[in-house]
């Protein structure tokens, strides 16, 4: 067996992909795991959406290679739904480039821009992505500080007083994940000017602005200069994870940059997507409204578990997750949910997953019909009066 490359010893394989592999093979064993841990939409895309792929897909002319920067009338409706829901306008043309998933984008954006000695922000928690990226570059990571105390915001200040000499790029994410938190909007114009006087990039995933969330906010709002980037996709928003529609939105300079490294990684989108993630674009105010009803429903489901777990959270945070504090009384909170997945046969994801900060919390996800949740939750109880 040949060696691996030096920068294989920077990241572990993620979390959930040896997680659902122990699941899988608790199941083919004979158990029955509710997974309540991932964020993979359940529901299925509105119906106009799947008929668009169905007509298309059944043409003889769709199934060629498609454009590096996805088709023009794909980035028009990018264009045209940033405009609509946060008020950002951008050029389809210049300031647009779809992607295969958002989680792509973030590799490519630090395989664009970082290298060994630059260094990184990576919010603590955070989405463990930001820093695999990272480290695969060669980047030292520095990690910055979300905390209930601050809200789950970064403090800028404490940012600042710090030598920011090498930073290049900051991640941030609002609506956040794991915690749920929104970010006001003086907020976002903090980071965008906290990012031009310390001349550093700050890269916004915003995957979750529509998700319980009454008032969608975007980075760009203020005006696309070079330094800020705006990640976002359909995964969410459309329950279109798996069709793998994402897009990055920056200025002219950033998307050529990009559009460099992303060339050399694949050979465009699927025609077929492309075309009814137009559909998905141009669902209005009652899309929106439909999938919250549903996870409204569920959201009070998950706080009826959380509290059967003693645990707290804030009712006011947004997302498609419910962050909490799990009881003092728990000593190791990875042994807890081992033993609630083992014992309930429920899946809950430990917060450390996602960094030093998230070690004394939980996260449940909101991607499981109510059906699921009332079996889970009639398993934890039982557990808990054993």
């Amino acid at each position: 067996m040949i060696s691996t490359a030096s920068r294989f010893g920077n990241v572990q394989e993620y979390y959930f992909s040896t997680k659902l592999r122990q699941i899988a093979e608790l199941n083919e064993a004979g158990r029955n795991i509710l997974n309540l841990g991932i964020g993979s939409p359940d529901q299925a895309p509105d119906s106009s959406v799947i008929q668009k792929l169905q007509e298309e897909t059944a043409k003889e002319d769709t199934h060629a290679y498609q454009s590096y920067k996805g088709i023009p009338q794909l980035r028009a409706a990018f264009s045209n739904w940033y405009n609509k829901h946060y008020n950002v306008t951008l050029n389809p043309e210049t300031e647009i480039l779809p992607l295969i998933g958002s989680k792509e984008g973030i590799f490519h954006i630090s395989m664009t821009y970082l290298e060994a000695g630059d260094e990184v922000l990576v919010p603590n928690p955070g989405y463990p992505t930001y820093a695999a990226a990272s480290k695969l570059t060669g980047a030292t990571i520095r990690s910055y500080d979300l905390i209930q105390e601050n809200n789950w915001l970064p403090d800028i200040k404490k940012l600042e007083s710090q030598d920011l000499s090498r930073v290049k790029l900051m991640w941030v994410n609002y609506p956040n994940m794991p915690t749920g938190q929104r970010a006001p909007a003086e907020l976002l114009q903090q980071l965008a000017e906290f990012a031009e006087r310390n001349k550093l990039v700050v890269c916004n995933d915003n995957p979750y602005s529509f998700i319980l969330n009454r008032q969608p906010l975007s980075l760009l709002a203020l005006g696309l200069n070079d330094h800020v980037i705006e990640l976002n996709s359909l995964s969410k928003s459309h329950n279109m994870a798996g069709w793998r529609m994402g897009m990055v939105a920056a200025s002219r300079q950033h998307i050529d940059n990009i559009l460099r490294i992303k060339s050399n990684m694949d050979s465009g989108m699927f025609l077929p997507i492309q075309l009814a993630a137009i559909k998905a674009l141009e669902l209005g105010h009652d899309w929106y409204e439909g999938l919250n009803k549903e996870y409204r429903s569920r959201k009070k489901m998950a706080w009826k578990i959380l509290d059967l777990l003693a645990c707290k959270y804030d009712q006011e945070h947004v997302g498609l997750f419910v962050w909490a504090k799990v009881p003092e009384a728990v000593e190791s909170v990875e042994k807890w949910i081992d033993e609630i997945m083992l014992g309930a046969e429920v899946f809950i994801t430990p917060g450390f997953i996602f960094g030093s900060n998230g070690a004394r919390y939980i996260r449940i996800s909101l991607c499981s019909n109510q059906e699921v949740f009332k079996i889970a939750f009639s398993r934890i109880k039982t557990f808990i009066a054993k």
